[in-house]
């Protein structure tokens, strides 16, 4: 069985965004594509197919077909009664990581701000510091 991938559109979307900061580079997931700045995932696009990948669909509460973000949020900038409400989602896996539906209502500016803001969560100060 293939894996569903994200809409191209979006993961250029993504890209253009992701590949603005220092050092980031991106590559192919177990599941999607994700952006990384050394070997830390600030940014992950899925597609949720048929209830697969069985995490992401569990945690977006949707089979699909769905397309999310994920992204990481510093605890002292998170407010958990804005990213507890659709489109926004709460897996369990991190405890800073929060979940984004993508679809035709996606305010990209925000995208890029919340991207941005993982970016500078888990890049080195150094890197952060180029920005």
């Amino acid at each position: 069985m293939s894996r569903p991938q994200p809409e191209p559109e979006v993961v250029s979307a993504l890209r253009a965004i992701c590949l603005g900061f220092p050092e980031a580079h991106e590559e192919s997931a177990w599941t999607g594509t994700r952006w990384r700045v050394r070997q830390q995932t600030f940014a992950h696009v899925v597609r949720i197919e048929d209830g697969w990948p069985p995490a992401y669909a569990k945690a977006a509460g949707s089979a699909g077909p769905l397309t999310v973000l994920t992204f990481r949020s510093t605890i002292a900038g998170f407010d958990p009664l804005h990213y507890a409400e659709a489109p926004f989602f709460r897996p369990v896996w991190f405890a800073d990581i929060v979940g984004l539906r993508l679809d035709g209502s996606t305010n990209w500016a925000e995208v890029a701000g919340l991207i941005a803001a993982s970016y500078r969560a888990l890049a080195p100060k150094t890197l952060v510091d180029r920005l």
